[in-house]
C-alpha cells in the first residue's frame, strides 16, 4: 500500500543529553510527556549530536598534538592545526581542500566536510577552559539497532530508528539530512529493472 501521508512530531521536552544518558528512556519519557505512544511502522529519528553526546565522543583540542601534515594542511585551509589533526585521524582520505573547505572521506565511508567534527551546541561553563569538539558516533548502525531493540521492548511497537546528521553540501548553500545509521527499515530501495510512468526501464535508480 502506497504511503499517502507523512507526519513529523518533535519531542518538545527532550533534555540536553549528558555522557552515558539512556536515550531510549529519554525518548519514552518525552513521548509520555506529550501523551504520545509509538505505533507499528513509526520511525524514530535521533540527531547525531545527541547520540555522540550520549556516547561521550568529546575530544579536547588541548590534548591534540598536530602532525606535520596537519600543520601544512591547516595553513592551506585556514583552520586550527589541532582540529585538522582530529579530522585526519577520523578520515580515510582527503578528497578536496581549498581555503575554508576540507572535504574528507570519513572512516565510516561518508564524504563530508571536516569529518563531521564540530563544536556547535556543546555545553560550556563560565569557567570551562576546555576546547571541546564532538566526533561522529562510533557505529551509527550499531547504535540505531540497539536503540530500536530497546524501544521495541519498552513499547511493543515495531518501530525503526534513523540516526540523522545535518550536513552541508560542498560549494552549495544550505544543509541536508543524512542518515548515518539505520535500523528496522531498508537504507536503500533498488528500483532498477522496474518501469517508470511511461514504461521506460529504470537503470540506475536506488
Amino acid at each position: 500500500m502506497a504511503v499517502t501521508q507523512l507526519q513529523i512530531l518533535a519531542l518538545t521536552t527532550f533534555p540536553l543529553v549528558e555522557p552515558g544518558a539512556d536515550l531510549a528512556q529519554l525518548i519514552v519519557a518525552g513521548l509520555a510527556d506529550q501523551r504520545l505512544e509509538l505505533r507499528d511502522d513509526d520511525v524514530v529519528v535521533v540527531a547525531q549530536k545527541v547520540v555522540s553526546k550520549a556516547e561521550n565522543r568529546y575530544v579536547d583540542l588541548r590534548n591534540i598534538e598536530p602532525s606535520a601534515r596537519a600543520v601544512e594542511l591547516a595553513e592551506k585551509v585556514g583552520k586550527d592545526p589541532r582540529h585538522v589533526e582530529l579530522i585526519l585521524r577520523e578520515s580515510n582520505a582527503v578528497v578536496r581542500h581549498c581555503p575554508g573547505v576540507l572535504i574528507v572521506e570519513h572512516r565510516l565511508g561518508f564524504v563530508m566536510a571536516n569529518a563531521g567534527i564540530d563544536a556547535s551546541n556543546l555545553p560550556r561553563g563560565a569557567d570551562d577552559q576546555s576546547e571541546k569538539m564532538l566526533l561522529l558516533p562510533e557505529s551509527p548502525d550499531g547504535f540505531a539497532e540497539q536503540l530500536r531493540n530497546r524501544l521495541v521492548t519498552q513499547s511493543g511497537a515495531r518501530v525503526a530508528v534513523i540516526v540523522n546528521d545535518s550536513v552541508g553540501r560542498a560549494w552549495r548553500n544550505g544543509t541536508v539530512g543524512l542518515a548515518l545509521g539505520v535500523a528496522g527499515l531498508p537504507a536503500l530501495l533498488d528500483r532498477r529493472g522496474e518501469r517508470d510512468l511511461f514504461g521506460r526501464t529504470l537503470e540506475a535508480t536506488e
